[in-house]
C-alpha cells in the first residue's frame, strides 16, 4: 500500500510539474498551495485508513488550511488583533471615497473641478448639493452614500427633480483586481477565507437593510466575485 502511495504522489508531482511549465507566474503560489493542502488531506486519509489517526489529525487540519476550509492560526490572530487604520478605498472619475472598517466613517475628496483635492468635509451641505449637477453617475451615487452617513436627513431637503436621488445604483465598468482588493482593504494574494471574512464585516456596515449604501454594498459583492474567480 506505501508503494502505490508513493506512485501516486509520484504520477500527482510529475503532472503538476508539467502543467506549472505553461502556467502564469502569478497563479503558481496558489496552485501549490492548493496541492498541498489536497497531498496533505490524501496522506492523512491513509493514515486514518491503517489506524494512525494520532498523525492523520494533524496533517488533516494543515491540508484544510490550506485549502482555506477553515483558518489558520495566524488569521485567526490577525483577526482578534484587528489591525487599526485598515481601510476600503472606492474611486470613481469626480471623487474618491474612503471607509474605515473600525469606526465606519467615510472620509473622501473631489478629484477633479473647482474643489479638486479638497476632502468633503471641508464642504458644507449646499456646496456638495451643487456637486451633483458637475458629477457623473457613479461619482453621484458615491457622494449619495457620504451625504446618508454625514447628514442623515439631507434628503427631506431635496426635490426629485433635483437629479440627487436614484432609485438604483449606476452600472460601472469591469471592476478590476486590484480595486476590488482596495474596496475589500486586502492584500494580493489574499485566500478564499480572508476574502469572505473581509466581505462579510464589511456587508454589516454598508448592507442597505442597515441603514448603509445601496451602491457601495453592490460594489463590495462585485469585489468579493472578482476575488473568489481565481480560487474556483
Amino acid at each position: 500500500m506505501t508503494v502505490l502511495l508513493g506512485i501516486l504522489v509520484l504520477v500527482v508531482l510529475l503532472l503538476a510539474a508539467r502543467y506549472l511549465v505553461g502556467s502564469d507566474p502569478k497563479n503558481l503560489a496558489g496552485l501549490m498551495r492548493k496541492g498541498g493542502g489536497w497531498l496533505l488531506l490524501a496522506a492523512a486519509g491513509y493514515l486514518g485508513a491503517t489506524g494512525r489517526i494520532y498523525a492523520a489529525i494533524p496533517l488533516a487540519y494543515i491540508g484544510a488550511t490550506l485549502l482555506d476550509w477553515i483558518p489558520s492560526p495566524a488569521s485567526m490572530g490577525a483577526r482578534m488583533r484587528r489591525t487599526p487604520g485598515q481601510t476600503s478605498r472606492v474611486r470613481s472619475r469626480d471623487m474618491e471615497m474612503e471607509l474605515d472598517h473600525d469606526t465606519g466613517a467615510m472620509r473622501g475628496r473631489v478629484l477633479m473641478g473647482r474643489f479638486e483635492n479638497v476632502p468633503l468635509d471641508a464642504l458644507d451641505l449646499p456646496t456638495l448639493m451643487s456637486l451633483f449637477s458637475e458629477f457623473d453617475a457613479e461619482s453621484a451615487a458615491l457622494l449619495e452614500a457620504y451625504l446618508d452617513r454625514r447628514e442623515p436627513r439631507w434628503r427631506e431637503h431635496v426635490k426629485e427633480d433635483a437629479g440627487a436621488r436614484r432609485s438604483e445604483p449606476p452600472s460601472s465598468g469591469p471592476m478590476t483586481e486590484e480595486e476590488a482588493l482596495q474596496i475589500l482593504g486586502l492584500e494580493p494574494g489574499a485566500g478564499a477565507g480572508e476574502i469572505t471574512r473581509a466581505h462579510r464585516a464589511l456587508m454589516k456596515k454598508l448592507h442597505p437593510d442597515q441603514g448603509g449604501s445601496t451602491y457601495l454594498a453592490a460594489r463590495v459583492n462585485v469585489a468579493k466575485e472578482v476575488l473568489l474567480r481565481r480560487h474556483r
